[in-house]
């Protein structure tokens, strides 16, 4: 499968993905929550891990590629390439060239740019919730976490080429990632980790258990992955199962 097709068979089904989150959002109260786990339906499962406490779809933004001039000027050379660069619309503003003499009277018609956003999904892949519901609908995609921590898991960015480690790979993306609390101390992950599949690029990041996340907590997710930005709020009091706050 080449790049270009690979990338649009994962944006489609990014995109499927919001479009039944939104549907689900008319609904009333979710089934999942007034039956026990073990009688959960598909149907159930897959709310859980599209569109629920725990999973969140997000527009992330995406930042247009400087102009070379810009780069120059800040001592680079070329565009960057690696996560959250490569399989991105360019951004940049383009030239029309003109086709009528309408085009010539209209400088406003221009330029155009490419679009601004790309579809994430935000997923709490520690959270007991998440684990279930993929073990249901036998998810192969869902990576192995270890016991430990908070795991947050963003997929959505697209397929790259560069080389390296998985931990190699996430350790840049460790600064520009955080857990941002109200009245409260910023939390920043421990490790993050890059998860790279043929459709697409997973972005593990896992935060301290220490940081004791509470009941009352309103907190936001915050990170830049290359030329991506992601930011969604979570509620902790709605963030409970079985009695417990799963994160």
């Amino acid at each position: 499968m080449n790049a270009d097709k690979s990338i649009g068979k994962h944006r489609s089904r990014l995109l499927w993905l919001f479009l039944s989150s939104a549907m689900l959002l008319l609904a009333a109260d979710p089934s999942w929550k007034t039956k026990r786990s073990s009688d959960w339906t598909p149907e159930d499962s897959r709310e859980i891990l599209t569109n629920s406490p725990w999973s969140k779809p997000v527009w992330a933004r995406v930042a247009p590629l400087q102009t070379e001039d810009e780069r120059r000027e800040g001592g680079n050379m070329g565009q960057p390439h690696g996560i959250g660069y490569d399989g991105l619309a360019d951004g940049r503003p383009r030239v029309h060239l003109p086709t009528s003499l309408l085009d010539l009277v209209r400088p406003e018609k221009q330029t155009l740019t490419a679009g601004q956003y790309i579809p994430v999904q935000l997923r709490w892949e520690s959270a007991l919730p998440i684990r279930l519901a993929e073990l249901k609908t036998n998810s192969t995609e869902a990576p192995a976490v270890e016991t430990g921590g908070y795991v947050v898991a963003v997929y959505g960015i697209p397929p790259s080429n560069a080389k390296g480690t998985p931990k190699s790979l996430g350790e840049p993306l460790k600064k520009l990632a955080v857990l941002k609390r109200p009245g409260k101390s910023d939390v920043r992950p421990v490790e993050v980790e890059v998860l790279q599949q043929e459709d697409g690029t997973i972005v593990l990041y896992r935060f301290p258990s220490a940081a004791e996340i509470t009941k009352g907590d309103r907190f936001d997710f915050q990170a830049q992955i290359g030329r991506v930005f992601i930011s969604q709020s979570f509620d902790a009091a709605d963030m409970y199962f079985g009695g417990n706050l799963e994160l």
